[in-house]
This record gives C-alpha cells, sequence and structure tokens, in this order.
C-alpha cells in the first residue's frame, strides 16, 4: 500500500503560525498533524504501508527530513516531491507519480479524521465522507439505491447531497488514477485554472470503476486558528480514551494543577499556575503563574502571568504580563476571559 500526501498549500487561513511551519506540521496533542493522519490511515490498512509520497512546495530541507522521519516511524519509505505552481489537486497527486501503483490512499493533509473500519480487499475504490448540515461549501457525493457513489458535485448550490468529501480516498489501483490525471493534463481540462482531482473520479467511475463512501466518525479541520484549537481538544479526549501518556517523563509540575486531559511535552515545565482541561504544551515550553484552558502552545515558548482561554501561540515566542497591585471597592467587577 501506498501512501500519497498532497501538502503544498500555503496554510494562508492559519498564519501567522503557518509563516515559518507548514500548516501540516503544525502540532496537535503534541504531534505534527501530517504524522496523526498517516498513522490514522495506518490503522485502517491491513496491508503494510510501502511508500508514503509527500508533495510539497518549497518548504526547506529540515521540513524535508522531518518528514522523511515521519514515514520512517511507519516503517515506510518516505519521498520528496515538489508542486512548484498551484495547479490544483488533480496536478498535486500527479507529481507523485511514481507512488501511482498497486493500492494507494491519497490524503489530503488539511484534515484530521476518526474511523473504526478497515478497507476490505474487495474495494475497488473508497471515498471518505461526512455528513454535515450546510453541504454549500464543500464537494459533495451522489449516492444510487445500492450505497455506491455515481457523482461529484462541487459546492452545490442547491441541495444535492449531505455527504461531504473531507479528502481521503483510496484506489485499489494506482495505475487506472494516474491514466486519468494524466488525461485531464493532455487535454488541459482545467476549471478556474486547476486541474481537479474529481473530474479524474468522474472519469473513472463513467468506466466501471466503483466507489463506496467510507463514513468517519469525526472529521477535525485545521484550517484555521479557532478550529485548529477546537481539533486539539478533540485530539487529547481522543488520546486520553486510547490510554496514551500524554505526560512525558521530563515534564515538570511544580505547585501547580493539571486538569487532565493535557498534553506536556519532553522537557517542558509548569509552575505555580493551573492548566487544563485541553491544553498542549510542546517541548521546552515553560508556563509560571498562569491559569490556561483549551490552549495550543507549541515548542520552547515562556508564558509568565496569563489567564488564557482558546489560544494558540506558536513556538519560542514569549508572553508576560506583570502582576497587578489592585486595590478594589465595594461593588466593584472585574472579569477575566476564563
Amino acid at each position: 500500500m501506498n501512501i500519497i500526501v498532497p501538502m503544498a498549500g500555503r496554510g494562508s487561513r492559519l498564519r501567522p503560525h503557518t509563516l515559518t511551519v507548514p500548516k501540516p506540521l503544525i502540532r496537535v496533542g503534541g504531534k505534527p498533524i501530517v504524522h496523526r493522519l498517516v498513522e490514522d490511515i495506518a490503522k485502517m490498512c491491513s496491508e503494510k504501508i510501502d511508500k508514503i509520497a509527500f508533495v510539497i512546495g518549497d518548504f526547506g530541507e529540515s521540513v524535508e527530513q522531518e518528514l522523511l522521519q515521519v514515514a520512517e516511524t511507519l516503517g515506510a519509505k518516505g519521498s520528496i516531491h515538489h508542486q512548484t505552481e498551484p495547479l490544483g489537486t488533480a496536478h498535486a497527486v500527479l507529481c507523485a507519480k511514481s507512488c501511482l501503483e498497486g493500492p494507494v490512499i491519497v490524503a489530503f493533509a488539511d484534515t484530521l479524521f476518526k474511523a473504526d473500519f478497515q478497507i476490505s480487499e474487495q474495494t475497488e475504490g473508497m471515498i471518505w465522507v461526512k455528513k454535515i448540515e450546510d453541504p454549500s461549501a464543500f464537494g459533495v457525493v451522489q449516492l444510487d439505491e445500492k450505497n455506491v457513489i455515481i457523482d461529484f458535485v462541487e459546492k452545490p448550490k442547491e441541495f444535492i447531497s449531505d455527504l461531504a468529501m473531507i479528502g481521503i480516498y483510496f484506489f485499489k489501483n494506482g495505475s487506472t488514477l494516474k491514466t486519468e490525471l494524466n488525461y485531464l493534463l493532455d487535454n488541459d481540462l482545467q476549471k478556474g485554472g486547476e486541474y481537479q482531482l474529481p473530474d479524474a473520479l468522474r472519469r473513472l467511475t463513467e468506466k466501471g470503476t466503483v466507489f463506496m463512501p467510507g463514513q468517519v466518525d469525526a472529521w477535525l479541520d485545521c484550517g484555521n486558528k479557532k478550529v485548529t484549537v477546537e481539533t486539539n481538544k478533540h485530539v487529547l479526549n481522543f488520546d486520553q480514551e486510547r490510554g496514551v501518556n500524554l505526560r512525558h517523563s521530563t515534564a515538570e509540575v511544580k505547585n501547580s494543577i493539571v486538569i487532565e486531559p493535557c498534553f506536556l511535552g519532553e522537557g517542558s515545565r509548569v509552575e505555580n499556575s493551573v492548566i487544563g482541561p485541553h491544553v498542549s504544551l510542546g517541548e521546552g515550553s515553560k508556563v509560571e503563574n498562569s491559569i490556561l484552558k483549551n490552549c495550543l502552545i507549541q515548542q520552547n515558548t515562556f508564558l509568565e502571568n496569563q489567564v488564557l482561554k482558546d489560544s494558540m501561540i506558536g513556538s519560542f515566542a514569549s508572553v508576560s504580563n506583570k502582576a497587578k497591585d489592585l486595590s478594589v471597592g465595594d461593588f466593584t467587577s472585574i472579569d477575566d476571559a476564563l
């Protein structure tokens, strides 16, 4: 089984956090988004993962090495492929054409998911979907009476289906997908200046490929700060339920209260503070004299005298306020974020 992970986008909606770190390498619950994505896929596959291809922009050598390490932790051979122009999802997948052979999963590194099933050996193709209330902003699939996918509609103005594609696809024979992707590019079949993957999927269905919908229990977005903090919350809950150790042995907690679930990374420190629930404190980060709730803190950051809720703070940041000396009279109200 091969996995192709297109992740060349700039992640502009998550700025400033993506100015120095590609969005798929932002850590939630102490682990990069893309690492969690491929781990979850591997759990669904009965076959061994042979190759993982990462399709990236100009992210630099250190990022490339980190991605190759992600593949290695799953016992797979990693490879780096570059998409130098934003020419669409079909073009991005074709950038990793050397991996389009045999069983292939294409997983766009914009989202995380939770599902409790495995891919059947009899399945020709599968597209993971999630039922949503407002499908007008998503690509959706239409099903026939046999629960087979028969069409793909991008951002329908009128109700057609409420099953949104979450960006994860399985192909039993990757070479058939490669043929259709090449067809789009060879014939310059663009929409809005880009080559779109659903156009290739439609050609496959017209030629007889049977795509089944793969239902997911949870679809976790990481598109902007608000939803990424919420995703961190869900990830911590999932990890706690699975019995994952969320506190590194070198994390130090001194004169503080930690309300679980919280992730405390290697060398992190919490002193004279109350944190949690749903706080991730990255490697080497320190919190002093603060109250944190539902916060995502990256690596090597220092927080002092803070009261924070629903916040996201990047790496190597320092946020410190002086403690207040107050004289508060009768009938006075002072409200904090918590």
